[in-house]
């Protein structure tokens, strides 16, 4: 009997033990990912797009709804970033990151046409 306890204790050790390895590589491997340069790059501009919106939002330059819009944009390119790394194991393909940088420069200008027209008294229906 005090064979079959202590074979159950070491099985129960040695599974614990797997479970906490297979855990923390699963945890290096999503860190790795996110700090990948290309998929770091996009991450942090999308970040920083978002800064600007809300400072722009702050300062008055934008409307609320002007803001809400942008980041609504910039949350759909974070999903896409993310779809795209999980399709390749954390990764991003610089094709895939240059059409991320597209889409980032297409907010970027959208959010200074809404600063230009808001200076000029011009709605542009966002």
């Amino acid at each position: 009997m005090f064979k079959t306890t202590r074979k159950i204790a070491s099985i129960a050790i040695l599974t614990g033990l797997s479970a906490l390895s297979i855990q923390s590589t699963f945890a290096q491997d999503t860190t790795f990912a996110k700090e990948h340069p290309r998929r770091a790059e996009v991450i942090a501009r999308e970040k920083h797009e978002k800064a600007m919106t809300a400072k722009e939002v702050k300062n008055g330059s934008l409307t609320q709804a002007q803001g809400k819009q942008l980041n609504k944009e910039d949350t759909a390119i974070r999903k896409e970033e993310r779809a795209d790394a999980a399709a390749d194991g954390g990764h991003i393909t610089k094709g895939e990151q240059r059409h991320l940088n597209r889409q980032e420069n297409a907010v970027n200008a959208q959010r200074k046409a809404d600063i230009q027209s808001n200076k000029a008294g011009v709605a542009t229906g966002n």
